[in-house]
């Protein structure tokens, strides 16, 4: 796959401008599919076009989905990015050693998502990845600009590709990330049935149950024998309260 089939998501862009020069700095750098979610703007407006300069087949051929999880329908590796430092609840990485695991996977999808110009990604949405990056910048100004922050990480992984053209797990083994989130929907459902969880504090539980697996790189047979698991601690526990009914 290597950059050619990486997905460049943005969430909700606003801007025309930003839209249009991150698809001119894709096409630097060797990346074709990008996917908005929810835009707020017009990728194939005057503007976008006008900013893509030679790109404009990439402004063309963008997916455009409603959710975040239909954008990474048949991922099996996401990276998330944000611009939080302090009190963040996921581990942050710096783009130089995380991005480089996109390309593990040769020859399946992986996503980068990028958020809001404004307000990033909410916590709800970085659930949905499996490694998080924040650009380190000065903290005179920290904020980047959603092109510059594309270009940077497409420069990393550009970079990567120049050095590192092995991958270290195959294709078939690793769990499309859909597949993933039914698990961890199964698993909030179980936990909140035997009284583990609570719906006040669910979220925030199942925030670190996704980071616990997320590091392991879940595999597809691996996926399947964890909710195998789930399913018969479900038939034990209804089948114990029918016999307690007799």
């Amino acid at each position: 796959m290597g950059l050619a089939g990486l997905r460049i998501v943005l969430v909700e862009p606003a801007g025309p401008l930003n839209v249009g020069s991150v698809a001119r700095v894709m096409k630097n750098f060797g990346l074709e599919h990008l996917v908005l979610v929810n835009p707020q703007c017009d990728r194939l407006s005057t503007e976008a076009m006008r900013m893509a300069v030679h790109a404009k087949e990439i402004l063309e051929s963008a997916v455009v989905v409603d959710t975040l999880p239909q954008a990474l329908q048949g991922c099996v590796s996401a990276i998330a990015t944000t611009g939080r430092d302090r009190h963040c609840p996921f581990p942050l990485e710096n783009p130089r050693d995380a991005l480089p695991w996109l390309l593990e996977a040769h020859n399946q999808p992986a996503a980068l998502i990028f958020g809001r110009e404004d307000r990033g990604l909410t916590n709800e949405e970085l659930n949905y990845a499996q490694r998080f990056v924040r650009i380190p910048s000065s903290p005179n100004y920290p904020s980047l600009n959603l092109a510059s922050a594309v270009g940077i990480c497409c420069y990393e992984l550009a970079q990567q590709t120049q050095v590192e053209d092995t991958p270290t797990i195959t294709a078939t083994e690793l769990a499309p990330l859909e597949l993933v989130e039914a698990y961890y929907q199964q698993l909030e459902s179980l936990l909140l049935k035997i009284g583990y969880l609570y719906p006040h504090t669910a979220t925030s539980r199942m925030e670190k149950f996704r980071q616990l697996y997320n590091r392991a790189h879940l595999q597809n047979h691996e996926v399947a024998m964890l909710r195998g698991i789930l399913r018969q601690v479900e038939w034990a526990i209804d089948n114990q309260t029918d016999s307690k009914n007799l």
